[in-house]
């Protein structure tokens, strides 16, 4: 008798999307139900070692290198594989979310050399979304993708020599995909995302002389790097795509991930292209990691802390090293602001600061970069351009002058900055301004000349949690309650609700995910609960 036939994927409870069967093909299904089976118990292993790391975190208030792999950090003979053509230079990298065909077209024509073609932090996760993302990515990639807008407007693609290189970010481990689901339970949004793009997108890609590459979110650890390395070497055998035509950039996002950065290229090392220094969900993961460490761990205003903080260039310097030293590019954070059109003197001042990030960055042995509008572009090339020339990277730059230390990594009571009252009323503001566009599908959101994406969210409520448990006192000698966040929320809440939106949820969920005595690992969990 033979063996039942293996089920797969079912769109479950969801709203139909248009042309969403070009997406939920059979054959795709099929796929993502595989990767479900194959890999979802062993993800949600590494979801329970998350929380038990943090509980020993707790408990010691400390963090070090791991003592059982230093024979591999002293190793000197390994390296990463090296860099495809298309990811050669990567010198301006522009981000935004794929599920809009303006933003897909713009960021394809903007000049970077690269664009993160975001399903994470940039997107917010309805079923609408997930699909239009999917959806707009083969449109791009079989030039079908310019339309009119209302209005008149036309968007078309440029020459394809001149189109950004895709480097498409799936969600991160924690998050389901409720509306796909395997033998009734949901497939995570992580392989939703990775089985959907992969299947129908590699061999496209290959044949334009480009790879499936991709940037892998929220990484806690080298295991986790272990199980993304599983999933590509099943993909790529199961499609019949070369071993090796993967690429990951691996965003070093997380404070238990800076302890691991040797470890996690090792595990990847035959498809890793870089590592990537991101600054709000790093933050975020430092504050939620020691949230119990007292005054120690305290946060001074997220604006106050620069990339120039000395934990924060630890951080940085030592991805740095680590990448050059294993052959693999070493990529910048985000240069967030929105240019304005009415504001001349508001864009002078900014643009002043970004060239100087983007400078930083450079001369510190960074072989690009990223930012979030095109306008940008120009600039940060025009700084990497000065210190790189018509060389693609710097990685004969080996940092070996660099020396980072456990403590370095965590010195937060470094700082001089304090809490403000202005820094706390900025945190209410951001936070119910970007979960209100959030809950309506918007994942990617200008706020106050800045482009927020989840991470704004993130560290905004996990501040406020911080300085409510550690009774902080402010600069007007205020000290820090949840009646205070309350009193702020409800006077940000009366002025917002000038404008139409779902901002009574916003709130709700704000003070939920801030005020809480157990602390949310994400805000997105319960937010996805509310999206439609």
């Amino acid at each position: 008798m033979s063996a039942p036939a293996q089920r797969a994927a079912v769109a479950a409870g969801a709203p139909y999307v248009e042309r969403q069967e070009e997406v939920l093909t059979d054959a795709a299904l099929a796929f993502v139900a595989e990767l479900h089976r194959r890999f979802t118990p062993r993800r949600d292993e590494l979801l329970a070692r998350r929380a038990e790391r943090r509980a020993e975190i707790a408990r010691s208030g400390r963090l070090d290198f791991l003592p059982e792999t230093a024979p591999l950090r002293e190793d000197p003979l390994w390296h990463v594989a090296p860099a495809p053509a298309a990811l050669e230079d990567r010198r301006v990298e522009i981000t935004g979310p794929a599920d809009d065909r303006k933003m897909t077209v713009n960021a394809l024509n903007s000049g970077a050399r690269v664009w993160l073609a975001d399903f994470e932090d940039a997107s917010s996760p309805t079923w609408e979304n997930v699909v239009r993302g999917q959806l707009n990515m083969a449109d791009a990639f079989r030039r079908r993708i310019d339309f009119t807008a209302p209005g008149g407007r036309t968007y078309a693609l440029r020459p394809a020599e001149e189109l950004a290189t895709v480097v498409m970010r799936p969600r991160g481990w924690h998050l389901d995909e409720r509306h796909l689901t395997v033998d009734g339970r949901p497939v995570p949004g992580a392989l939703t995302d990775f089985g959907l793009y992969f299947f129908h997108n590699a061999q496209r890609l290959l044949d334009l002389g480009k790879g499936p590459y991709f940037y892998l979110p929220k990484t806690e650890s080298h295991l986790e790097a272990r199980l993304w390395n599983e999933v590509f070497v099943f993909a790529q055998d199961h499609l019949g795509i070369p071993h090796g035509t993967v690429r990951a950039t691996v965003l070093i996002e997380t404070i238990t991930a800076a302890f691991e950065m040797e470890e996690i290229l090792y595990e990847l090392r035959d498809h890793a292209s870089g590592l990537n220094a991101g600054r709000w969900d790093y933050l975020f993961s430092l504050i939620k990691n020691f949230r119990d460490g007292g005054e120690r761990f305290v946060l001074p205003d997220r604006n106050a802390v620069t990339m120039t903080a000395p934990f924060m260039r630890a951080y940085t310097e030592l991805l740095v090293r680590t990448c050059h030293k294993r052959g693999a590019h070493a990529i910048g954070g985000m240069a967030a602001f929105i240019p304005s059109r009415r504001d001349p003197e508001v864009n002078e001042v900014a643009l002043g600061k970004v060239r100087a990030d983007k400078d930083r960055e450079a001369a510190d042995g960074f072989d690009g970069s990223w930012v979030a509008h095109p306008d940008l572009v120009p600039v940060a090339r025009a700084c990497f351009d000065a210190v790189l020339g018509d060389r693609p990277h710097q990685k004969h730059r080996l940092r070996e002058d660099v020396r980072v230390t456990a403590d370095q990594l965590i010195a937060v009571d470094s700082l001089e900055a304090k809490p403000t009252a202005a820094g706390l009323r900025n945190a209410v503001q951001v936070g119910l301004r970007y979960i209100e566009a959030w809950l309506r599908g918007m994942g990617a959101v200008a706020i106050f000349n800045l482009m927020e994406d989840a991470a704004t969210a993130e560290i905004s409520r996990s501040q406020l949690w911080q300085w409510v448990n550690a009774g902080v006192v402010l600069d007007d000698g205020e000290k820090v309650t949840a009646a205070l966040v309350r009193e702020v929320a409800a006077e940000e809440l009366a002025a917002a609700r000038t404008e139409t939106g779902a901002w009574q949820q916003a709130h709700d969920l704000l003070l939920k995910v801030a005020l809480d005595e157990d602390y949310a690992e994400f805000l997105t969990l319960p937010g996805y609960d509310l999206l439609g």
